[in-house]
């Protein structure tokens, strides 16, 4: 007669082995915040391609101008300031490439194997119960010549069963401490490396931009100066009747 299978009744996991583990595993609970930085670098370089790229169509859009064809320093500062925008989207992708190598990827590979070994761990103790609880409603049962066959049957099959739990656990036990002492040892060069690539990029972009200046800035005016010449020809168009205030 067939019967239902449900928990055994034997602490088959001490107390204090359980209580162990989800210590261990607490201490992990990084996920959720390693998930959000991750995210949150995922848009940063996201952003930043973006702006590049905006600023590339910018200038290629200036560079396309009427007055280029009419105004030759005017064309020459464009095509500066094209060539420059360029320059900077190139070293911008290297950026986020290194980025993504050396940070997004390393915080996206980190917690999946150890999720994944947990829930290895949860099945093989399912499994474990399960084929326990079996073993236990055979010793229950009349010792009859086919339940004694039954119950060795049971046994056999939870020895390996039970086996594989128990290695998964002691593994688990043995290297969430590891992982959890050096979690810093793994993040760091992550960071580290951030920390580097911003440095190339943006030492790339003052001298980039630094030769733009002497490229266009051929006067040598001040930017206190540049802005009261920009503002005297500015008002100079606002005195012409067809962009005069209403």
């Amino acid at each position: 007669m067939p019967f239902k299978i449900g928990q055994p009744k034997k602490q088959i996991v001490s107390k204090t082995v359980e209580r162990d583990f989800e210590r261990e595993y607490e201490k992990l609970q990084l996920e959720d915040q390693t998930k959000k930085l991750h995210k949150d670098m995922k848009k940063s370089t996201e952003a930043d391609l973006a702006m590049s790229k905006a600023a590339v169509k910018i200038s290629a859009d200036l560079l396309s101008n009427p007055l280029c064809e009419q105004d030759q320093a005017f064309l020459d500062s464009m095509t500066a300031l094209d060539t420059a925008m360029k320059r900077m989207d190139a070293f911008n992708q290297e950026k986020v490439n290194q980025i993504q190598k050396t940070v997004i990827d390393p915080l996206k590979g980190v917690f999946p194997s150890l999720n994944m070994a947990v829930k290895r761990r949860e099945q093989a103790l399912q499994d474990y119960k399960r084929l326990q609880s079996k073993v236990e409603k055979y010793e229950e049962k009349e010792k009859t010549g086919p339940a004694i066959v039954k119950l060795c049957q049971a046994k056999d099959e939870l020895r390996p069963v039970k086996e594989d739990f128990e290695a998964k656990n002691k593994q688990l036990l043995d290297e969430m401490p590891k992982f959890y002492q050096s979690r810093i040892d793994y993040f760091q060069p992550s960071f580290e490396a951030l920390i580097r690539a911003q440095v190339v990029y943006f030492t790339e972009m003052y001298n980039i931009f630094s030769q733009l200046t002497d490229q266009i800035d051929e006067a040598g005016l001040t930017d206190e100066q540049r802005q009261k010449e920009t503002e005297a020809k500015l008002n100079e168009l606002r005195s012409l009747s067809i962009v005069a205030d209403d």
